[in-house]
């Protein structure tokens, strides 16, 4: 029953709607790559932890890479999804400044990339699906760091991912950065949280290293083509999992819904193809991302 008798707003709010949906249209490609980059960064954002808590009604960590110590930036353990034992494996950038620091701000040593390859070879010897969560600025770039190997970790993190009989799916739930998130991301499938972002670089390491200056970090952005519409486009994501307006922190129970359902789709998809399937799957994945794109240019 209206308000007021004899006063009917439906014209009006669908006229006001329209005109909403105008001025998004309105935004600029420059302003709506920011825009992700500030929402994939926010501080409230839900975490690798929050997902696992959310998804998996039981997760027992593991710890450690058997070789040199443990790296808190990277967690990861046994869980159950829908009555299967999976294992999980993700960046966890850490909450308050405390944990942050403990956390080291989710940028993994060599240690952390080494447990992650522990951990997948446990799950591939008792034939268990893997799932990534990728949420990080990039690998840690310190002197320490690189001492113990970091190029060499990551590059045996992509070798490890490459080769495993059990099927994967990675999903990019806040910031992907560089090398540090793509060795955890070189899986059969690959899902990205509409407001995360994916790029080779950070917007303002890419726009100090092109224009000598980090205030255009939101040209940069741009030119990145880092969202997740951009890499549906070229392929090098699978699906793009819906958020409510304003950030997965907003509504974090619908974000779980919506990524519940499309994990268990594709692992569904996944686990019937025999080891050798999924491996001739996964090479062409990679072998031909970005050539439909690059021939549908060429072409017009």
């Amino acid at each position: 029953m209206p308000l007021m008798p004899g006063v009917h707003l439906d014209g009006m709010v669908a006229k006001i709607y329209k005109q909403i949906r105008e001025l998004l249209s309105r935004t600029s490609p420059q302003k709506e790559a920011w825009r992700t980059v500030k929402l994939a960064r926010h501080p409230k954002r839900p975490q690798t932890l929050d997902y696992i808590e959310k998804l998996f009604p039981r997760f027992n960590e593991l710890k450690g890479d058997r070789r040199y110590g443990e790296d808190p930036a990277i967690v990861g353990g046994f869980a159950e999804f829908e009555h299967r034992t999976i294992m999980a494996i993700g960046h966890q950038k850490g909450k308050d400044t405390k944990d942050k620091i403990f956390r080291n701000f989710g940028m993994p040593n060599p240690e952390g990339y080494r447990k992650a390859v522990r951990l997948m070879r446990v799950a591939e010897r008792y034939g268990l699906p893997i799932v990534t969560f990728i949420d990080t600025p990039g690998a840690y770039p310190g002197l320490e760091a690189e001492e113990r190997g970091q190029g060499e970790a990551i590059a045996h993190c992509l070798k490890t991912m490459a080769s495993l009989n059990v099927p994967t799916v990675a999903v990019l739930i806040g910031e992907g950065g560089s090398g540090g998130a793509l060795a955890l991301g070189l899986a059969d499938r690959v899902l990205m949280l509409r407001n995360a972002f994916y790029s080779v670089i950070s917007p303002e390491g890419c726009a100090a290293i092109l224009w000598k200056d980090a205030k255009q970090a939101t040209l940069a952005a741009e030119a990145l083509k880092l969202t997740s519409e951009d890499l549906f486009r070229f392929r090098v994501i699978d699906e793009i999992i819906k958020e409510p307006r304003g950030g997965a922190h907003k509504h974090l129970d619908q974000v779980v819904r919506n990524l519940s359902g499309a994990l268990s789709r594709h692992l569904q998809e996944l686990e019937v193809l025999s080891a050798a399937e999924l491996k001739k799957q996964r090479f062409a994945k990679y072998e031909n991302m970005g050539r439909e794109y690059i021939n549908g240019l060429e072409e017009s």
